[in-house]
């Protein structure tokens, strides 16, 4: 998953980024740092400037004779951290662009020998909720202009398309589904491509903006819902519910009938509807393996390995700059999608004890010294504040 937050957690396709309010002269670096575009998720840096109203409380400050104060920013320790926690968020755009490939290898030669039933282990229902999360994130990008983000969320699209044909092709996943699933995906595509090198219209990109917020918000609780088929009975009322209420929300927004901070809430909805898109896909794969244990061989070790260290190298970027949804995510599909599916392989005896102890002491050792980097270089005393200023802002 590209992410299962990559590149996100963004309409789906633009998640919504609070500015804090303006911040005493000690803190005024750390406030800027947090209007970099989302797009950090895949390792560059947007160059939007921060609004004037952010700086005025550098001058207030100023004036008042509190220069001898010294700046935690200015530290040799803070612009190190700065600089290695931006290098490690670019840097996990290798393991996600390689993610899905052991997965598909290992697809392919048990379709070659004829062992539908290993595909059993990998849910459709999960791999098509990060689809979807990686086909709004495209859009977002395409709207941003961000090159390098748009080819890593192609990528995820195509390689996770490729996932949910193979799954087609060894009727693990409903063929009427995977159809529509193919149209969208293709007119996805070819709009988004489209729109960057400007040949559409401008109320044809709307409307797809809409169908994909709409189609988000709908989708989540029906996927969620059909996970536990069959302990629960087969209803779409829960997509149906809330797909009636996206379409108004989305009406009412776009007719005007909404207050500022309606039409502000609406666009938040998307992108934390993004978010839930790719927090759902490790419960699904974890509920797979607990009703069909017998086919944990044919969920790939690597490409868990890989979804771990990539998401793992985004914590400490999304903790430094206090952006507590990109930090949801990425922890999430570190510990339960890529780590948490390590813990099944290993309880299931598909890997080795040498692999779980070194997936295990890699990450949690990771996480323990992000936050400690973190508060050593913000001069605090205690992590705790950092956990608090990424929940609570500053």
């Amino acid at each position: 998953m590209a992410s299962l937050w990559a590149s996100p957690l963004p309409g789906i396709h633009s998640p919504q980024r609070l500015l804090p309010p303006p911040a005493p002269f000690h803190r005024l670096q750390r406030v800027n740092l947090r209007t970099v575009g989302w797009s950090e998720r895949r390792g560059r840096i947007s160059s939007r400037r921060p609004k004037q109203r952010r700086t005025s409380g550098l001058h207030v400050q100023a004036s008042s004779g509190n220069e001898g104060l010294g700046s935690v920013e200015s530290s040799q320790e803070f612009q190190q951290w700065d600089s290695l926690t931006a290098k490690f968020s670019a840097s996990a755009n290798l393991p996600f662009l390689l993610i899905q490939l052991p997965q598909i290898i290992l697809n392919a030669r048990n379709l070659m020998a004829g062992n539908k039933a290993a595909l059993l282990a990998v849910p459709w229902l999960g791999m098509l909720t990060g689809l979807l999360g990686n086909l709004s994130l495209l859009s977002y990008f395409a709207k941003k202009r961000e090159k390098e983000a748009i080819v890593v969320q192609t990528l995820g699209v195509v390689s996770i398309y490729v996932v949910l044909s193979q799954l087609a092709l060894g009727s693990a996943m409903p063929l009427p589904i995977f159809v529509v699933v193919s149209v969208v995906i293709a007119s996805g595509l070819v709009l988004n491509f489209m729109y960057y090198f400007g040949f559409i219209n401008p109320r044809v990109w709307s409307f797809w903006e809409d169908f994909i917020t709409v189609g988000g918000l709908s989708v989540l609780p029906q996927v969620m819902w059909s996970t536990f088929i069959p302990y629960v009975p087969e209803s779409i009322l829960p997509g149906s519910a809330a797909f009636l209420i996206a379409v108004v929300a989305v009406f009412m927004s776009r007719t005007g009938r909404l207050s500022e901070k309606g039409v502000k809430f609406v666009g938040a909805i998307s992108g934390w509807t993004a978010t839930l898109l790719f927090m759902w896909m490790p419960i699904a794969q974890m509920w797979t393996n607990i009703q069909f244990p017998e086919n944990i061989k044919g969920l790939s070790a690597s490409t868990m390995l890989l979804g771990m260290i990539g998401n793992a190298l985004m914590v400490p970027r999304a903790l430094f700059i206090r952006d507590f949804m990109w930090f949801t995510g990425s922890s999430w599909a570190a510990l339960f999608y890529g780590y948490g599916n390590i813990v099944w392989l290993y309880c299931c005896n598909c890997i080795s004890r040498e692999y779980f102890l070194g997936a295990t002491v890699g990450l949690f050792s990771w996480i323990g010294i992000s936050f400690w980097r973190d508060t050593v270089a913000n001069g605090y005393s205690n992590p705790l504040r950092s956990v608090k200023e990424l929940v609570f802002g500053p």
